[in-house]
């Protein structure tokens, strides 16, 4: 049976020129890094952890100690919210976010507000946009930080970054981004976009699993939730993970303009392909100001899961952001934030991708929603003029 991936937004296939770069850092180069005091192995590593961390910082034009190894977005995340807020909690205890914030960031500023500290949850537009106004009004005294995602990790919707960190900037508050799905998507400036924080993962632009950056714009206090070392320049204890820090460094060099290109041909293919060939399809978030990986369709008159099973039968991976498949039992927090109704989350599947799809796979997946929705319209008890 033909395999088509489209779950790229999840993670990607690890490419095998980094898997390449990162094995001999398993196999004969594996001293630690910290041992570069020691003996000419850990000399070895040492070099290898630096010149990544300069391949990273030269994408995001950050300085090479302002880049901190982690062990993904998720970490980066808590460590960016829980550090700051703990460091600043006399000055202030007020944090502003976004309705539609990836969970690695809404239930970090959660576990904060158990603790005292006042949250404000900026609403999104039906495209998933904040307002600069709505940030603007909502920055009071005692305000902290401000994290907002610089893309949506379900419709794609890019947020205006540039903006939300002036306004940030000339109110001398804290800015900080996830940007995991957008890093080597978008490019990124953190001095000029005036970003304090950034949050940025491997495992999404086809490196390894378990190893992410926070970008610490120097002069920036965080408090310390990982002891026992003075590793990263003393923001976070522990090994470093150097092949994967290693491989996180390939596959930021790997990534290039015309991949982007060639992606987003393919997503408007897919798009094109499916409501030229379907009515009643609605596009979550927008095109214009989307990533190139993601786009996210509402299918009216059938449910999600339904359509995702079928395709799967038929190889395709996607995902639904429909109530069945969460643990919660609820639809998506984020399609419900955009004023989504319950029946067109319901109706929602995810489409992304990645350098390693192809025209053919696109052409296949029209070919098989077209039949799935068709099939499963004609069953539909509320499917009009059947």
């Amino acid at each position: 049976m033909k395999r088509v991936y489209l779950d790229n937004a999840a993670t990607t296939l690890c490419d095998k020129r980094v898997v390449d770069a990162m094995i001999p850092f398993y196999t004969d180069k594996y001293a630690v890094a910290s041992s570069q005091f020691s003996h000419s192995p850990g000399i070895e590593s040492k070099e290898a952890l630096d010149k990544a961390r300069e391949t990273i910082a030269n994408k995001i034009g950050a300085k090479l100690e302002e880049v901190i190894f982690t062990s993904g977005a998720t970490e980066s995340n808590n460590m960016a919210i829980k550090g700051v807020a703990q460091a600043n909690r006399t000055k202030g205890n007020h944090i502003i976010t976004s309705s539609v914030e990836h969970r690695s960031v809404r239930e970090a500023i959660e576990s904060l507000e158990k603790e005292g500290f006042r949250v404000t949850k900026l609403p999104v537009s039906n495209e998933g946009f904040i307002s600069v106004d709505d940030l603007k009004e909502s920055i009071r005294k005692e305000t902290i930080l401000v994290s907002i995602q610089y893309a949506n990790q379900e419709t794609g919707t890019i947020q205006d970054i540039a903006s939300i960190g002036s306004v940030c900037n000339e109110k001398s508050v804290i800015f900080h981004t996830d940007a995991a799905l957008s890093f080597g998507r978008l490019p990124i400036d953190v001095k000029k976009e005036h970003i304090d924080l950034l949050s940025i993962t491997a495992h999404l632009i086809h490196g390894p699993k378990g190893v992410g950056v926070l970008y610490i714009r120097d002069g920036i206090e965080i408090v310390k939730c990982m002891y026992g070392g003075f590793n990263e320049f003393n923001k976070r204890a522990g090994t470093e993970n150097i092949p994967g820090i290693v491989g996180f460094a390939k596959a930021v060099e790997l990534i290039g303009p015309e991949e982007i290109k060639y992606i987003k041909k393919l997503k408007k293919r897919l798009y094109d392909g499916i409501t030229k060939r379907l009515d009643a399809v609605q596009l979550n978030g927008t095109q214009k100001e989307s990533l190139p990986t993601i786009l996210n369709l509402t299918f009216r008159f059938v449910e999600g899961e339904s359509v995702i099973l079928h395709l799967d039968m038929k190889g395709i991976a996607v995902i639904t952001g429909s109530a069945c498949f969460s643990r919660s039992l609820e639809p998506s927090y984020v399609l419900k934030a955009m004023g989504l109704s319950h029946e067109e989350a319901h109706g929602s599947i995810r489409f992304s991708f990645s350098r390693f799809n192809t025209e053919e796979e696109i052409d296949y997946t029209i070919d098989a929603v077209y039949d799935v929705v068709k099939k499963l319209r004609e069953i539909s008890p509320i499917t009009p003029n059947k």
